[in-house]
C-alpha cells in the first residue's frame, strides 16, 4: 500500500478503533487457484503484546481447503471514505489550482492463517461475536436458539485465527492541505445528510484535520 509519510497512521490505539467500528474486512489469500478475497467480519482481540484475528467462513467456501495452513494472508479493514469537491477549499478562489480527492481510512494486516474445527473453540468464538455487534437494550445470544440447532450451524463453519505480524494504518484526511483548505472540507462535509461523511469529520477533527 502507497502511504506518503503525510498520510501514514501508525497509532495502534487508532488502527484498533477503526477494526472495531467498521469489523468487515477483505480476507485476500492466495493460493494453486490464485488470488481470492472474501469479505468477513472479524474479531480483534489481544493478549500481552500479541494481537489476532478471528473469523470463520462457511464449511462450504472452498477457501480454507485451498489455502494451507500458516500460509501469509493480508486483511483489509476500510473505515469511511468520501469524495472531497475543489470547491470546498477556500484556496480555489485564490488561485484555481486544486483538483478532487477521495479521502479515506484503511488498515492492511498480515499474518498467517490457522484453521479451527473444534466445536469448542467455534462456539466462544460465535457467542464472543455475538457479544460484540450485538447493541440492542435486551440483545441476542447463542443461547437463545435450540442446541440442537446452534450444533448444526457450528458443524457447518470453519474458524480461523490470524496472528498479526504487521499492522498498517493510512488515513487520508486532507493532511496535505492549509489548514484553511482543511476546514474548508470539514464543513463541507457537514452540510452533507450523510452518516458516512459525519464519521468522516469526526475522524478528522480527532486527527487534528481540522486545525
Amino acid at each position: 500500500m502507497y502511504t506518503p509519510s503525510h498520510f501514514e497512521n501508525a497509532s495502534f490505539s487508532a488502527m484498533r478503533s477503526l477494526i472495531s467500528a467498521h469489523p468487515l474486512a477483505a480476507l485476500v489469500t492466495q493460493s494453486s487457484d490464485g488470488i481470492c478475497a472474501e469479505h468477513i467480519p472479524m474479531l480483534f482481540l489481544e493478549a500481552g503484546s500479541q494481537a489476532a484475528l478471528h473469523g470463520h467462513v462457511a464449511k462450504a467456501n472452498p477457501v480454507w481447503r485451498n489455502v494451507s495452513e500458516n500460509s501469509e494472508v493480508l486483511v483489509i479493514f476500510q473505515g469511511p471514505n468520501r469524495y472531497i469537491s475543489p470547491k470546498w477549499y477556500p484556496s480555489k478562489q485564490e488561485h484555481g489550482k486544486v483538483v478532487p480527492t477521495w479521502n479515506y481510512l484503511v488498515v492492511h494486516a498480515r499474518g498467517r492463517i490457522q484453521w479451527n474445527h473444534d466445536p469448542v473453540w467455534l462456539r466462544k468464538h460465535v457467542e464472543a461475536a455475538s457479544a460484540a455487534h450485538e447493541s440492542l437494550d435486551n440483545p441476542w445470544r447463542v443461547s437463545d436458539a435450540p442446541s440442537d440447532f446452534v450444533d448444526r450451524m457450528l458443524s457447518a463453519i470453519v474458524g480461523f485465527e490470524i496472528q498479526i505480524s504487521e499492522l498498517k494504518g493510512k488515513w487520508k484526511l486532507s493532511q496535505n492541505r492549509t489548514a484553511v483548505d482543511r476546514r474548508g472540507v470539514i464543513e463541507g462535509l457537514k452540510s452533507q445528510d450523510s452518516s458516512v461523511a459525519a464519521e468522516m469529520v469526526d475522524w478528522m477533527e480527532s486527527e487534528g484535520g481540522g486545525a
